[in-house]
């Protein structure tokens, strides 16, 4: 007796995938590979076909996926911010109140600009490929999200004034972030600049949660 194509030797079936898996797992080998490559090279010497090579699929397989370079890159950097959101996420539930998990989030941020393949995509190729306004809109889906949840959060406990404008003000912590990322991004010794831009931005932190007409508090409280 010839097995049947949708049966093992022992006789239990195995588990087809279809079209629409191996669609989605192409994809996801792509993004991997991308991002490997555009962290690791930068984007403007990364082609579709090393990525392509990379991932073990074909050139034409890759077109197939994603419009261009661009799209690839746009893919990647959506992907990078879906993991960096997911890791402030868990180191602010490390913490046992709203505003040191908050601190926490902002640390972590700062931290994971050392990685050298997130600076190369967030920081440096990701506002030249994208543009600003698509790099911020991303941003605020993610990452952006995790900080203003962490606010509002903070705020119940207390921590911001009656009356803060906290969407305002979690911009303007989040842009600061952003600039102390680029520092580090452009710093020659990132990891020795580290203590003083983290212990900067938690100043500014501090500041941005003092009630109106109080001044500041201290960062460490």
């Amino acid at each position: 007796m010839i097995p049947s194509a949708s049966s093992a030797p022992s006789g239990r079936p195995t588990a087809r995938r279809t079209q629409a898996e191996r669609s989605d797992a192409t994809t996801a080998q792509l993004v991997a590979a991308a991002q490997h490559l555009f962290g690791r090279d930068g984007y403007a010497t990364t082609s579709i076909v090393s990525v392509a090579a990379s991932a073990g699929v074909t050139k034409g397989a890759a077109y197939h996926h994603f419009a261009g370079k661009a799209d690839l890159f746009h893919a990647v950097f959506v992907r990078e911010q879906q993991e960096i959101a997911a890791e402030l996420e868990r180191a602010a539930a490390e913490e046992a109140d709203a505003w040191s998990a908050l601190r926490r989030g902002c640390r972590r941020f700062l931290e994971h600009c050392l990685d050298p393949g997130f600076r190369r995509i967030t920081l440096l190729d990701a506002p030249s490929v994208l543009g600003w306004e698509t790099v911020r809109e991303i941003q605020y889906a993610h990452t952006l999200r995790v900080l203003t949840q962490g606010m509002r959060m903070a705020a119940s406990e207390g921590h911001f004034g009656e009356g803060a404008d906290l969407d305002v003000r979690c911009q303007l912590m989040f842009g600061a972030l952003c600039e102390a990322g680029m520092l580090l991004a452009r710093s020659p010794d990132p990891a020795s600049a580290l203590t003083s831009v983290t212990a900067e931005a938690e100043r500014l932190l501090a500041a941005l949660s003092a009630p109106q007409g109080l001044g500041t508090r201290s960062y460490g409280d």
